[in-house]
């Protein structure tokens, strides 16, 4: 039951932090318009995503611009295009291949070697998944830093960290702590259950019960 436990509780906190993926990856937060130092306050506010670059005036209006080329975009951009599409994707079958090997599901209870197999499978997606956000939003946080305290950039063309990145970043760890709990739920005790689950499985070849006769009672006969 403890085990039980501890797979729907990292189950729910990867699904959790694959929803908080998909947000990070939709949101066009990932950087916003500096006013720090000698930077002009504008009643525009500029922020950018990794799909499209928004201006959000005082008076609530909203407009966004898609990137029209994606070549044309800087490496770190389309890197971390491709590692947070890679993490949805990695979440998505985790998240199927997680049910089909918890141990409140019933599919494939009669093989618990199997089913711990596929569970461990599915903590180890989980995993990548919040490893590939990691390793994007944190790429990106850092290129925002790099270009904020570089020199040349004018004051005005300065960005800080959005919100979209802390998203991330609370969505990653929520990921892979999920995906951690679900790979160390196979205990010693279920390794052992599986070898008696091998050795208690009838074999399918047996000796046909055949009486002998002992020659005692042969000879009675006779």
């Amino acid at each position: 039951m403890a085990n039980s436990g501890l797979q729907l509780l990292g189950y729910f906190l990867a699904l959790g932090g694959w929803i908080g993926i998909i947000s990070t990856t939709a949101l066009p937060q990932w950087k916003q318009s500096s006013y720090a130092g000698e930077a002009i306050i504008t009643a525009v506010g500029l922020y950018e995503g990794l799909w499209m670059s928004c201006a959000s005036q005082s008076t609530g209006q909203v407009q966004c611009k898609i990137f029209d080329s994606m070549l044309s975009l800087d490496i770190h951009i389309q890197t971390c295009r491709a590692l947070m599409v890679v993490s949805v994707l990695f979440g998505f079958i985790g998240i199927i291949v997680s049910v089909v090997g918890m141990k409140c599901t019933k599919v494939g209870d009669n093989n618990p070697s199997t089913k711990t197999r596929i569970a461990v499978t599915g903590g180890a997606l989980f995993l990548l998944a919040g490893l590939c956000t990691l390793v994007s939003v944190s790429w990106y946080a850092t290129q925002v830093s790099y270009q904020f305290f570089n020199p040349n950039t004018p004051s005005n063309a300065r960005y800080e960290f959005g919100s979209a990145l802390f998203v991330g970043w609370a969505a990653a760890s929520l990921t892979v702590l999920g995906g951690s709990l679900l790979c160390c739920s196979c205990s010693k005790d279920d390794i052992r259950g599986q070898q008696y689950y091998r050795q208690s499985q009838p074999s399918t070849a047996r000796e046909p019960n055949v009486k002998s006769t002992p020659p005692e009672k042969r000879e009675q006969y006779l």
